[in-house]
């Protein structure tokens, strides 16, 4: 996920997240909004309580890396915020990207 697709300002973190407009499962939610640049963009919250801020960078570069593999932000159709739960630190990668696929195909059709 390169920058330029990166929701990073609080400001628009709050406004996608003041819509209410979520999906979740054990291991995330996904809060969006239709896009609104040309692409799509992601955004990604990790909360303290998952572990220091080595810990906390590690599956902030996981989740980008799964986001990356899982859509193409260029044909994706919304802008997305994906914020973490506790369960993500007991399952693996493959698993974590699973249950992230079945998120993401949820929100599209909804």
């Amino acid at each position: 996920m390169d920058k330029p697709h990166r929701i990073k300002k609080n400001e628009e973190f709050q406004q996608i997240i003041k819509l209410k407009k979520a999906i979740s499962n054990s291991i995330f939610v996904i809060y969006y909004d239709d896009k609104k640049e040309a692409e799509a963009r992601a955004g990604i919250s990790v909360s303290k309580k998952m572990g220091n801020a080595v810990e906390r960078n590690k599956i902030k570069r996981q989740l980008r890396m799964m986001i990356k593999e899982t859509i193409s932000l260029k044909e994706y159709p919304l802008d997305i915020i994906v914020i973490t739960k506790k369960h993500f630190l007991d399952n693996s990668y493959a698993d974590n990207k699973k249950m992230l696929e079945k998120l993401l195909k949820k929100v599209t059709i909804i």
